[in-house]
C-alpha cells in the first residue's frame, strides 16, 4: 500500500461518524438515508463523509434504478491492518533486543519503548 493511499485510509477512519458507517456497511450495502439514520446530522453531511470514504476507497457506490447503495471494500483497510502490524513487529523486535541487553530490563507492562533507533526520526516522517 502506497503512502497516500495509506494516508487517505487513516484520515477516512479518524473520525467516529465514519467509522460508524463503515461498520454498518460492513454487514451490508445501504443507502444514503438508511446510513443517515442513526445521526443527528443533514443528509448532505452524511454525503460528505460518504465522500471522503469513496475517496480512500474504502466504500464504493453502486447503482439500483434511482438507488446508489453503498458498499463496504476490505482491501484499503487491510492495508491499514498490514502497516499496523509490521510496526507492532518493529516494536516487539526492539522489545526483545532490549530486553536481551545487559543491565535494567524493560517492561512492556510498564510502558518502556524500545530503543529510538528502531523508529523513524521526526524527518523521516514528513517525506
Amino acid at each position: 500500500m502506497e503512502d497516500g493511499e495509506l494516508n487517505l485510509t487513516f484520515a477516512a477512519l479518524a473520525d467516529p461518524t465514519r467509522r460508524a458507517i463503515l461498520a454498518h456497511l460492513a454487514r451490508g450495502e445501504a443507502t444514503v438515508n438508511v446510513l443517515a439514520g442513526p445521526f443527528e446530522m443533514s443528509l448532505q453531511a452524511v454525503s460528505r463523509h460518504l465522500k471522503v470514504l469513496e475517496g480512500a476507497g474504502l466504500i464504493t457506490r453502486g447503482r439500483d434504478a434511482q438507488f446508489r447503495p453503498r458498499s463496504f471494500r476490505e482491501a484499503p483497510l487491510r492495508g491499514a491492518a498490514n502497516w499496523i502490524e509490521h510496526i507492532r513487529e518493529a516494536w516487539r523486535q526492539g522489545m526483545e533486543a532490549a530486553s536481551e541487553q545487559p543491565g535494567e530490563q524493560p517492561s512492556e507492562q510498564q510502558g518502556t519503548a524500545p530503543p529510538v533507533s528502531a523508529f523513524a526520526t521526526r524527518g523521516e516522517w514528513a517525506r
